[in-house]
């Protein structure tokens, strides 16, 4: 037996060059609920069923981390799959497309229009179950592009043809499941008893696959926090996927042809025309309802204060008088900012930032007509000035207030429900990569914010990539959880945009050290972006939300 010396987490081993990556993590996998399912070599992403070498640096992944999580849930659509094709056949299995990924579920339908009944899913959960007994291998192999008809039906391999089109590559990864094959974007589980499902179930048009969550998986429970059904977000998602289809750009395939055909202006100047006419509208819904207080709340980086600029400006189309607040000029002074007990940082995602009682009693003095002194925050010095400025609402005034926490009722409880037009936007990408394989929304989020902090801001791509996960918690703890409160929801999202962000994002990850964690990020981001053909952004409007980030916004000086 040959050893080699291998730092695990930062100690050293001497272990069997021969071993896998997946034999050593079981050395070390002491949570049943919290399983290794990646590792991180020498600073890049692998696969379990590599082999040591002599002097790797190995930092195991679990399931709960954010790639290991991503793996799970690409493993668990790829057994999905597979089960179709065993019950139902290469029809069945090659027309499901996933649509949306809810919470921890994931949303599919069938291209063709087929609905399944509750038995055929309950027969494919089944199998679904048996394949993850069997703890079958599931097996990566190098495939050249020019054989991709060997491996799949001829739709799957006519979509996937022109996907790989535009790569550089000459090959591609693919799966192999037993005798079912599929190409996905990221890395899987070594094996099928790697996952845990639990269940299938019949939804709208389709069905959901139900998945633990990654919250319970961190706390080492395979289960999944309930359901919650969200019709509205529902709605605003399909309706996106509805525009993208009607538009015939549903995969970046079809983007990356609409480009090399020069059709990328058109693309633009339609997709931005279905934007003005949705804030058109919300803002004919906000003047029928007659309220005054309009509340906008999101994401980071989903172009609130565009669309706050863009909305008013509908709003003076109807002969109203909009005032933009933003909630940030509320917040209490840093020394008073609530402090995160896990990280022992300012926790800025807290609904205790804001001075919510001030905030209030200015908000019911507007609405009574008297004058009211506006507060502005100053971020450098962490306090709240008062420079003299003064607003006071006329007949056709209304108040158009942005901030984070602007769809929880506690922020604004003194102001009566009646008063207030409650709106959610988000950044909720309308294109997969193909059928099999969809691109998480706050990826493109992601890109948005590293474009703008590097632009706008000064701040550099590591910072914003490492600060993303905090933010990431902060969304879903005082976010996400009120989104169905919200009257209507906008999708800022852009069919084109990651085509024209791909031009100012790839320099700044090419950037970022790649023997860091953020260069983990960087690298897997990196390779996203490489399915995308890039394009000039000169014809992108200066009012369209696209230019909050990349510059050149006319609602910014």
């Amino acid at each position: 037996m040959e050893l080699c010396r291998v730092f695990i987490d930062g100690r050293k081993f001497f272990v069997d060059k021969n071993r896998t990556l997946e034999e050593l993590a079981k050395d070390f996998d002491k949570e049943d609920g919290n399983r290794i399912i990646l590792a991180e070599v020498d600073g890049k992403l692998s696969e379990l069923y590599k082999k040591v070498e002599d002097y790797t640096r190995v930092e195991f992944k679990q399931i709960s981390s954010t790639n290991g999580y991503m793996a799970f849930r690409r493993s668990a659509c790829l057994i999905m799959l597979k089960a179709f094709k065993d019950i139902l056949g290469r029809e069945a299995e090659d027309n499901i497309e996933f649509r949306h990924v809810l919470g921890s579920s994931v949303y599919c339908e069938c291209s063709n229009g087929k609905i399944f009944s509750g038995d055929v899913l309950d027969k494919v959960e089944v199998r679904m179950r048996e394949l993850i007994g069997l703890d079958l291998r599931i097996v990566k192999n190098h495939v050249a592009s020019d054989e991709v008809d060997r491996y799949f039906s001829p739709r799957r391999a006519k979509e996937l043809k022109e996907m790989l089109r535009f790569r550089v590559h000459s090959h591609m990864n693919v799966y192999f499941l037993d005798d079912y094959a599929d190409y996905f974007y990221g890395y899987m589980a070594p094996s099928t008893g790697y996952v845990k499902i639990l269940g299938l179930e019949a939804y709208r048009d389709g069905f959901l696959l139900h998945l633990p969550s990654e919250e319970s998986m961190r706390e080492g429970r395979w289960e999944e926090d309930t359901f919650i059904d969200r019709p509205k977000l529902f709605e605003i998602l399909e309706q996106s996927k509805d525009w993208a289809k009607t538009m015939k750009v549903a995969t970046v395939g079809d983007l990356n042809q609409c480009i090399a055909e020069g059709k990328m202006q058109n693309l633009i100047l339609v997709q931005e025309a279905l934007m003005e006419k949705r804030i058109g509208e919300i803002a004919d819904e906000i003047a029928e309802s007659g309220k005054k207080v309009v509340l906008i709340a999101g994401p980071s980086s989903s172009g609130k204060t565009s669309f706050s600029h863009r909305l008013s400006i509908q709003l003076s189309a109807h002969g109203l008088e909009p005032h933009p607040i933003a909630m940030d000029d509320y917040f209490v002074d840093r020394v008073n900012t609530p402090i995160d007990p896990k990280t022992g940082k300012y926790d800025f995602e807290a609904l205790e930032t804001v001075d919510i009682e001030v905030l209030n009693r200015d908000i019911l003095a507007l609405l009574a007509g008297k004058e009211v002194a506006m507060p502005t925050f100053n971020f450098l010095t962490g306090l709240r000035e008062y420079k003299g400025n003064t607003l006071k609402l006329g007949e056709k005034g209304i108040l158009v207030i942005e901030g984070i926490h602007g769809l929880n009722e506690r922020a604004t409880y003194k102001i009566p429900k009646e008063d207030k037009f409650k709106i959610y936007i988000s950044a909720m990408t309308s294109i997969n990569v193909d059928a099999h394989n969809s691109i998480a929304a706050t990826d493109g989020r992601l890109l948005r914010r590293m474009t703008r902090d590097v632009v706008g801001r000064g701040a550099s791509p590591e910072k914003t990539i490492g600060m993303w996960s905090s933010v990431r918690a902060g969304e879903e703890k005082n976010i996400f959880p009120y989104q169905e409160e919200a009257d209507v929801m906008f999708n800022s999202s852009l069919i084109y945009e990651i085509s024209i962000l791909k031009q100012y994002a790839q320099p700044l990850l090419f950037q970022v050290d790649p023997n860091t964690p953020e260069g983990i990020q960087a690298k897997r981001l990196l390779k996203f972006l490489s399915y995308f053909v890039g394009t000039d952004s000169a014809t992108v409007p200066n009012n369209s939300v696209l230019r909050e980030f990349i510059g050149g916004s006319c609602f910014f000086k």
